[in-house]
């Protein structure tokens, strides 16, 4: 028996869906915090009167500081565990989105989201790095694509919310307690996570063997001696960041990189402002009709990962990348081809692309979850995420200011760009990991024992 079957063929239990759950809440606020400010954003800028670049700068705030919070907590994180930060990253949260509701000027706001995004940023590899590490192999695909799902999920709550909370008072006048919001939903999710136990695959990486023992044992109810597995002093453990830019691993995390990308870029861009975007296109972000058409599509980025859940598993995870980037790129096209069309295709295409986003979505999280080996999966990871949410800022930042100058055709077109870049980039490096223990998907070198059905999806490597 390998060192860690009884994990990797366990039956999901009580604990792993306690641990889900636990998981799904970091995105999940992730998608509300980032979301919930494109609705706000409409009374925010009646209340504060920001110029174009801080209104820039309150969409882009939480992007940069994710960026600085996944790169250097994803270190952090392989170094002194996953289980030390794991709360304490949603309570500074918690409190920043508190001190949203006292908000008095544009520059404490943008301060606020930075603080915010670092929180956020650190969650991303703690959080994906602990569920992977406990996952069985049959279900690692579908449990960690819930992560993307609950983003999403998140994402289309915090219009909702904005949605109701409009409707309740009549205007976007309260929009200090709609950002205000995501500090309830954080405590909900910190509570949660009390009582999960640092990863096994961890503790032994970092020779802490018994500790590792007692994990399994009170998790799984099996006694196994690890002593043998440590790594000596010259092992793997001393891995640092500089790990994921060297050989093969390199290419995988500009591949991670440019997925998650290619992929968020536009997405974040439609979340923090569709109203503004809609209204490029003679789509009024004015009373209920316009909140509905907003809803619609923000919901279709949760529901396109319904299906893709299970396609990860069935059809693979290359396949489930590169056919959705592919159909992602057309609606782009057309609404930087077609800018003035009937208010009918426009809504179409934006229903196409967040639908056929749900692959994407999923993967994001999946890639560099299994890509890398335990001692820099969190480095991995908040590589990944950081290399996203530059674009992420940048466009996010850049988006208002391209519509002023450019007009809403040419900033779609961006978009389109960006979308077909992302499945160059995929079809040529993303490889097919469906079906293999974590230790085989994070080798750079091809197990020739592994299993059958293992062996018949690679062969779209």
């Amino acid at each position: 028996m390998k060192t860690f079957d009884v994990m990797d063929e366990a039956p999901t239990s009580r604990f792993h869906r306690k641990l889900l759950i636990a998981c799904c809440g970091g995105p999940f606020l992730d998608g509300y915090v980032l979301s919930i400010i494109g609705v706000a954003l409409v009374g925010i800028k009646a209340d504060l009167m920001p110029s174009s670049a801080e209104v820039g700068l309150i969409g882009a705030a939480s992007l940069i500081g994710i960026f600085f919070g996944a790169t250097l907590f994803g270190a952090i994180t392989d170094r002194i565990g996953r289980e030390k930060m794991y709360a304490l990253d949603l309570t500074v949260l918690v409190g920043g989105c508190v001190l949203c509701i006292f908000v008095q000027e544009a520059w404490q706001l943008i301060v606020l989201r930075l603080i915010i995004g670092l929180a956020i940023g650190a969650d991303y590899p703690i959080a994906t790095s602990l569920l992977t590490e406990f996952t069985p192999t049959k279900k690692r695909g579908f449990m960690i694509g819930l992560t993307g799902v609950s983003w999403s999920v998140g994402a289309a709550f915090a219009y909702i919310v904005g949605a109701v909370i409009v409707g309740a008072t009549g205007g976007h006048e309260q929009w200090r307690w709609m950002l205000g919001t995501a500090a309830v939903l954080g405590v909900v999710v910190v509570l949660a996570r009390r009582g999960i136990p640092e990863s096994p695959r961890w503790l032994l990486n970092k020779g802490r063997v018994a500790e590792a023992e007692s994990v399994i044992m009170t998790v799984y109810g099996r006694k196994l001696d690890l002593t043998d597995q440590a790594p000596d002093e010259t092992g793997s453990k001393k891995a640092s960041f500089a790990a994921i830019l060297r050989g093969g691993y390199l290419k995988r995390t500009v591949m991670c990189g440019t997925l998650y990308l290619a992929q968020i870029t536009p997405q974040y861009a439609l979340l923090t402002f569709l109203p503004v975007i809609l209204a490029g296109f003679a789509i009024s972000d004015a009373g209920s009709a316009g909140l509905v058409v907003e809803t619609v599509i923000i919901v279709l980025f949760a529901v396109g990962c319904l299906p893709a859940l299970r396609w990860v598993e069935t059809v693979g995870r290359r396949k489930m990348t590169i056919i959705p980037f592919a159909v992602m790129a057309v609606p782009l096209a057309a609404l930087w081809l077609i800018p003035d069309g009937p208010v009918w295709m426009i809504v179409v295409a934006f229903c196409v692309y967040a639908f056929a986003s749900g692959g994407p979505s999923i993967l994001e999280w999946i890639y560099p979850n299994e890509l890398f080996p335990t001692e820099i999966r969190a480095t991995a990871v908040g590589a990944a995420v950081g290399i996203s949410r530059i674009g992420a800022a940048t466009g996010t930042y850049l988006l208002p200011i391209s519509i002023d100058a450019l007009g809403i055709g040419p900033t779609m077109g961006f978009g389109a760009l960006l979308t077909l870049a992302g499945f160059v980039v995929c079809f040529a490096w993303a490889p097919e990991t469906a079906g293999r223990s974590l230790e085989e998907t994070s080798a750079l070198t091809p197990n020739p024992h592994r299993t059958r059905r293992s062996a018949t999806t690679a062969s779209l490597d």
